[in-house]
């Protein structure tokens, strides 16, 4: 069981990693999907088995294949000049160490870490098919509410993308030789020459 996890912690974090480094803004949304993926296999291996599912059914299945849309549906052709990695990368670095370091401090210093190395006898939970008739039956309108939400957000965004205004070229500037314009040949550059 430890050999699975190291497997499944090392493909989500380098999955992570890629999702936040690479240059193609597809590549990063599939990484984003596997880096869900790891987090839902890690769920099920501590037993959590409706948020293992949920987390597939709403991370992979609506969220990630939702930005892919929207990245396919609102990129450009142009490709991308500005570099990924900034050069303030070593103050987000700083931050997330500072970040990480008080959230230790904070559990190690709460009564959940203390009951985590004297842990009481497992309770049995609600199993997932109880929490699936709970959702179907008695809060059946709120998910629906919620499916209609996501609904109306993604068309529109697909409403947004497809009304993307054109961006209008300037017209070629004439050349002018002694304040009389001369026409462009075409196929050809003309040459200008000015005599005294």
């Amino acid at each position: 069981m430890q050999f699975a996890f190291a497997i499944i912690a090392a493909l989500t974090l380098v999955s992570g990693i890629a999702a936040m480094s690479l240059r193609n803004l597809v590549h990063c949304a599939l990484c984003l999907a596997v880096t869900f993926a790891g987090l839902a296999a890690m769920y099920l291996q501590l037993h959590a088995q409706f948020i293992s599912f949920a987390q597939v059914l709403v991370y992979i299945g609506a969220v990630a294949i939702l930005v892919v849309f929207a990245i396919l549906l609102t990129r450009s052709g142009e490709p991308v000049t500005h570099p990924v990695v900034h050069s303030s990368w070593i103050v987000g670095v700083i931050i997330a160490l500072l970040v990480f370091g008080v959230l230790t401090k904070v559990i190690l210093s709460s009564s959940i870490s203390s009951a985590a190395l004297h842990p009481l006898p497992p309770k049995d939970g609600p199993s997932v098919r109880e929490i699936g008739n709970s959702l179907m039956i008695d809060y059946v309108l709120p998910l629906q509410v919620i499916g209609l939400l996501l609904t109306a957000a993604t068309i529109g965004a697909v409403i947004i993308a497809m009304h993307e205004p054109k961006i209008s070229q300037p017209p070629a500037s004439t050349p002018r030789v002694n304040g009389a314009e001369v026409p462009h040949a075409s196929g050809h550059s003309a040459e200008l020459t000015h005599h005294p």
